[in-house]
């Protein structure tokens, strides 16, 4: 348990205890009530709004409240004063010994500290990237698919059972656009001259590996031959390779799913059927016409009968159409019978989306609450592109893909850990810049350089230490001083982080806190250059020095497992 949560326990029992004395009513709500570092660290160490949350519906003044609750609270051990300030808020100040606990703590727990049991077992299936498959990843991908991934590991630290999901969009026109392209590939492997690629195919040079497997596969036997006989073939097959590419492209980010959803096997499956009849049976199908588009009607529309979804009864803002008037079914058709299937095996769904699907939020969260009854959650987190930049000039062209920055490319040039840092750096409905130059920056400014070298030098304290003969057998947090014990306070909100980062279902935080936390530690470390005794080693004087490389030890063990959420490693030197 962590030392916020220790002392929400025992102001839990404070408030029982003034509940049980009559100084409360009975069924109290309490889900608002927090116990939380101060935004003033001169307040103290822990703030609580309890008397604010409770004041009202408890029919008594804030402040009143308060000063009920403080006495108890200086009672609790560990706290060393309590004051109200302004209309009802709650400050606490800790003895040193409760930071020492905690420095103690990390050291416990090891690579589980900042672990929680939260979610207990609950299943969430986070679906994220789900790019067509009609070209390796771009760095338009990579944003939704470090969130995602970074996403299921928080919430595994957080007690959820997570299970990671691709949805291949393998059905539809651009699926036979793809096979099209590739049949022309093929018969470039075969030596054909094909000229120019027409337009409205898929023109990339990433396509000619493809061609060649099928030319090895079928010799010319389709070279020639009408589309009818070549394209129900080429394009599984076609799909299939495209989708080795993609995995390998994920996999230099070290990205990986557990399962991957066919669009085309979910329709060929009846699922959309039985969703639909599901519906049916709810009364919220029926047989109707859209309204016409808001603004200037375009020439060519009409109003044509349609299957609708009665979305607006979970407050979309029109009902939504499952079926196209010649019968086959539309994207949000097809879409929601894949969530039912997802929900069939979660208790709760997050999809990481794109910008450009904003507008269908509404519509698939409508319907997963019909589908499910309500037993099913669905969060969708919209991720915001990336500006590539190099030396602030933007970047519009590869030459390798003719049209797009490959993330294979972004990686090979980067790295993994700076290209998944980095798309950690802001939330994920901000827009995010993302400068060549920049993140490989030496510098305070460049947040991967700044928490990596944290880590690396602590690491580098360690050997340094091991040389001299000291360790921390024995070491004395005891001997820390104030300003180091500041560290520890900051480190000691990891595991709060964690948890309020899962429920929020936002990644980012982490890396948030473990700049401020490199920047405390690099601050501590800055001391020794103008006062060589505040140095963490000191040969002369081990049992300090044992002190500190204490400290270090644990806030490199913070950092290393917030980066491990974040799918960085935590390096050891800086090259």
């Amino acid at each position: 348990m962590s030392l916020y949560a220790r002392f929400g326990a025992a102001l839990g029992t404070i408030l029982d205890d003034l509940t049980a004395a009559g100084d409360l009513p009975e069924d109290l709500n309490r889900k608002n009530i927090a116990v939380e570092p101060p935004r003033d660290p001169s307040h103290g160490d822990l703030a609580t709004n309890a008397a604010m949350v409770l004041a009202k519906p408890a029919k008594t003044n804030p402040r009143a409240l308060a000063e009920k609750i403080a006495p108890e609270l200086e009672a609790v051990a560990g706290v060393t004063a309590v004051e109200i300030a302004g209309p009802g808020f709650i400050n606490i100040r800790l003895d040193g010994g409760v930071w020492q606990d905690e420095l103690k703590a990390i050291h416990a727990a090891g690579d589980d500290f900042g672990k929680s049991a939260m979610g207990e077992g609950q299943r969430v299936n986070v679906e994220y990237v789900s790019a067509n498959p009609t070209g390796p990843m771009h760095m338009g991908h990579c944003r939704g698919a470090v969130v995602g991934d970074a996403l299921a590991s928080l919430l595994e630290a957080a007690g959820y059972a997570v299970t990671r999901e691709y949805y291949v969009n393998d059905a539809g026109s651009q699926v036979d656009t793809l096979a099209r392209s590739a049949h022309l590939r093929y018969r470039e492997a075969l030596g054909e001259d094909i000229g120019d690629i027409p337009e409205g195919f898929y023109p990339g040079d990433y396509l000619k590996p493809v061609g060649a497997a099928l030319a090895d596969e079928f010799g010319d036997k389709y070279q020639a031959a009408p589309e009818s006989e070549w394209l129900p073939l080429f394009k599984p097959r076609v799909v299939a390779l495209m989708m080795d590419r993609i995995r390998a492209d994920l996999a230099t980010l070290d990205i990986h799913h557990d399962l991957f959803a066919s669009e085309a096997e979910l329709q060929a499956s009846g699922k959309v059927d039985e969703a639909l009849e599901t519906l049916k049976a709810k009364g919220l199908i029926y047989t109707g016409m859209l309204e016409a588009p808001k603004g200037e009607t375009p020439e060519d529309w009409e109003p044509v009968e349609l299957t609708l979804f009665k979305s607006t009864e979970f407050g979309d803002d029109q009902d939504r159409p499952m079926r196209k008037s010649d019968g086959s079914w539309t994207y949000f058709g097809a879409d929601s019978a894949y969530h039912l299937q997802k929900a069939q095996a979660a208790d709760h769904l997050v999809n990481i989306w794109g910008a450009d699907h904003a507008g269908t939020v509404k519509r698939i969260q409508s319907a997963v609450t019909a589908l499910t009854d309500g037993r099913v959650d669905l969060d969708v987190k919209i991720v915001q592109m990336v500006k590539l930049l190099r030396a602030g000039e933007p970047i519009k062209m590869s030459k390798r893909a003719g049209n797009f920055v490959t993330l294979a490319d972004v990686v090979e040039e980067v790295g993994k850990d700076v290209v998944r840092f980095m798309m950690l750096t802001r939330k994920a409905d901000a827009p995010l810049d993302f400068d060549f130059a920049k993140v490989v920056e030496a510098s305070r400014d460049n947040p991967v350089f700044y928490v990596q070298y944290a880590h690396a030098r602590i690491c580098s304290l360690e050997r340094k230490a091991k040389e001299a003969g000291i360790s921390t057998d024995g070491a004395d947090p005891a001997l820390l001083d104030d300003e180091e014990l500041g560290v520890v306070k900051l480190a000691a909100q990891y595991p709060r982080i964690v948890e309020q980062a899962a429920a929020a279902h936002e990644p980012h935080r982490i890396a948030f806190h473990l700049y401020d936390l490199a920047a405390a530690f690099h601050a501590a470390w800055n001391r020794g250059n103008d006062d060589p005794s505040k140095r963490f080693l000191l040969e002369q004087q081990p049992v300090l020095s044992a002190a500190r490389l204490y400290l270090a030890r644990a806030i490199g063990q913070v950092l290393k497992n917030g980066l491990a959420i974040m799918g960085v490693e935590a390096a050891e030197e800086m090259r």
